[in-house]
């Protein structure tokens, strides 16, 4: 399951962990920016939370490396 919010400067996508019989994970909260994406993953004790920040660059080279095969690839920035 996941949700969609629009703030007034970012979109917040949420994905909620639904396990059939498998631990939980923390709930992802993804939060989109006009110039980086912030992802927040809580811990499952809840006391704490793991974050990262990419930039657009960084978040274009991950778009187009889920749909490339293994090697090293430099994006042409036209």
């Amino acid at each position: 399951m996941f949700t969609i919010e629009h703030d007034f400067d970012a979109t917040v996508i949420t994905l909620i962990d639904e396990p059939e019989q498998a631990p939980l994970q923390g709930d992802v909260i993804i939060t989109a920016f006009d110039d980086r994406v912030v992802l927040r993953q809580d811990e499952p004790d809840g006391d704490r939370y793991s974050e990262i920040t990419l930039s657009a660059r960084q978040l274009d080279e991950l778009r187009a490396a889920l749909n490339l095969p293994e090697g090293g690839y430099r994006l042409d920035r036209r």
